[in-house]
Formats: structure tokens, sequence, C-alpha cells
């Protein structure tokens, strides 16, 4: 049977499913232009298992769990499920840390750059000029021949790694729920106040992000590669995945009343827009030499894609690292040592894209 959600309207269907059901969580309780983050909520679940104690961004995000186990599900249902590996662990880990960091300075990962621009945030324009900009950097060095390496076959045991990861997460959240009033609950860590005290209904969440992780896993949906597609190749069946969210969350916001245009006081946004840009150049270009955005690396390790777990892993301790060491943005402006960490993120980037390069036989 054909695959509808890979057709042209299906991925715009898919980008307005989306659309709607990230501007309906905010609704539901998920914090202001962030009705799906990827990197934030990453954040939080990193906050919630104690890897960093920034006490306002702690939480196991359901979401997220149900991104993995959803396109798993999907994955098994359409025999998709392919459990590989490629080469070079340790860089992927690397990048999805730095992609994290500039994230974080930026304060939202492309999902969420989107988002905020459909909620009517002025500073989202900046973060998606960078990010275009990061990944078109990242375009140049795999038209000369940057690569991680071949992807093989591997053990059925690999594939379900992150998988089981997250489904310990969902145990421990129903084991240890949330007390009222208590920061703490058995391992994990709560949140009192500020984003991570703000979250949908812990099972409408789950639904949707299973919902969600179901449909981009059919239909190959990645903000990512919308525009390394567009740069590389001049194709735009993703872009209109991508446009389409914007569009649906645009008028979802707008019926629930949302939306409200303008660049000071957007919720957990800041008006540094030099560092909003150069935060997302540095995800950007951190994205493309991994293969794939937040969302589509949680999909792929869905499916079995041991590579993708790495980099999932690598963005989850890097926001770790991120809050540990004054190194993520707030609304107040980017952290005491955001500024040093872009830079030398970029170094970083600029030293693998370079080095990792196959030179023509």
């Amino acid at each position: 049977m054909k695959n509808f959600f890979a057709s042209r309207w299906g991925i715009i269907s898919v980008g307005a499913i989306i659309g709607i059901l990230a501007a309906l969580l905010q609704k539901l309780g998920n914090p202001g232009n962030m009705g799906i983050c990827v990197a934030c909520f990453e954040r939080d679940i990193a906050g919630a298992l104690g890897l960093h104690r920034a006490g306002v961004v702690q939480y196991i995000r359901p979401e997220i769990i149900g991104f993995v186990i959803g396109s798993m599900i999907a994955a098994y249902m359409f025999k998709e499920f392919r459990p590989r590996v490629g080469s070079a662990p340790i860089v992927r880990f690397v990048l999805g840390a730095f992609a994290m960091i500039g994230a974080l300075v930026f304060l939202g990962c492309p999902w969420r750059a989107v988002l905020r621009l459909a909620g009517g945030d002025g500073n989202a324009i900046l973060g998606l000029l960078g990010l275009t900009g990061g990944i078109w950097i990242g375009t140049l060095f795999l038209k000369n021949g940057y690569n991680l390496g071949r992807t093989q076959n591997t053990h059925a045991t690999v594939g379900w790694m992150l998988p089981l990861i997250m489904l310990g997460f969902l145990i421990l959240t129903l084991m240890y729920p949330q007390i009222d009033g208590e920061p703490k609950s058995g391992v994990l860590f709560y949140s009192l106040k500020g984003p991570g005290a703000m979250h949908a209904p812990l099972v409408i969440a789950l639904i949707v992000g299973l919902g969600i992780g179901f449909l981009a896993q059919r239909s190959r949906f990645c903000t990512m590669g919308a525009i390394r597609d567009v740069v590389l190749f001049g194709q735009t069946h993703l872009l209109t995945g991508f446009l389409s969210l914007v569009v649906f969350a645009f008028l979802t916001n707008l019926a629930l009343g949302q939306f409200h245009p303008g660049f000071a006081g957007q919720p957990v946004a800041h008006t540094m827009h030099v560092w909003n840009f150069a935060g997302m150049v540095l995800a950007g270009l951190a994205f493309a030499l991994a293969g794939g955005c937040p969302g589509r690396q949680l999909f792929l390790s869905g499916e079995g894609d041991g590579d993708a777990a790495v980099f999932v892993l690598g963005m989850i301790v890097g926001a770790g690292f991120a809050h540990n060491f004054g190194l993520a943005s707030s609304p107040k402006g980017v952290g005491p040592h955001g500024i040093a960490a872009v830079v030398v993120g970029l170094v970083v980037c600029l030293f693998i894209g370079f080095t990792m390069r196959k030179k023509a036989s």
C-alpha cells in the first residue's frame, strides 16, 4: 500500500497536525510558545534526572518518550524497524551536546523557533535566519565529501536501547509522581515554578507524542532536512511540511488567543539578537553535520538507528553542561559563559567538518 504520509499532501497534513497539536498543548498547560520543543523538553528531562540543578526546568516530558515509542510502533507496523549503526559515535555525541548548547542560547530548537514565530515572537526570525545559515555551512561540507561513515545492520538489541531508556523514564515518572509542594519525589526532581512546572496532563502529552512520533516516522518529517534539501537539491517536499506547521500553528494560536506579536516580553525568550542568531547557527551546523534535526533524531532512534540515539544522549548530557556551567540563556539574556560556548562550539563543528571529509580517489 502506498504511504500517503510520504506524499506531498501527506507531509503537509503531518505539518498541519503537529502545528495544531503543539498550540493545543500550550493551551493545556505547556509553556508559552513551547507546545513542543525537543531541545527544551530534553533539557527538562536532564533536570528531572539530576544532571543539572536549575530548579525551574526539571520535568520528565512525556512528549519526548512518545516521539520515540510512536516512531518505533510505526516502524514495526510497516516493517521498517532496522537496527543499524555507523561510525564516529563520539563525534555524534559531541555534535548533540553542542547542538543543545546552541539551542539553549537561543532558547529553542527548530521546532520551537517556528512555534515562537507562529505565536508572534519576532526574536524567532533571528533564530530561523541563524538556523538557515548554519545548515547552509553544513551543506558546503556535504558537497565537499563530509561523511560520518556508512551504516550497517546490527543486533536488534542496539535498536531497542533508546526506546527502552525512554520506557524507563516513563516507569520512573509513574513510580515517583510529583508530590504537591515538593521539589523531589524519589529519584526525580520536579520544578515548582518556571517552565518546568508548566505542562499538559501526562496522559494527553504522551498520547500526542505517540501520535506525532507515528506520523513523523511515516512522513520522514524533518525541519533541518527541509532547509538542507532546498539548499542542496532545490527540493521543496519537506519544506511544505515545515511551512504547513507554521501556518496551522499560527491559525490555531489566533483562534485560541495565543498570538501576541512583538519582540519584548515574549515567553521564555530574550532580545539579544546577535546571540539568538549565533546560537542557532551553531545548532543548525551541528544538526546538518549529524544528519537530522532533534525531532528527526528521536524518530530515527525509534526506527532502530543507534547513531541517532547517541546524538540524542549527547543532547541530554549537553543540557546538563549548559545549565551547570552557565551556558544557557534565560529571559534576562545569554548566560555568563554562553557566548564563549557558542564560539567554542562553532570552532569544534568546523573542525569536524573540515577533518571528516573523504578525499576523491
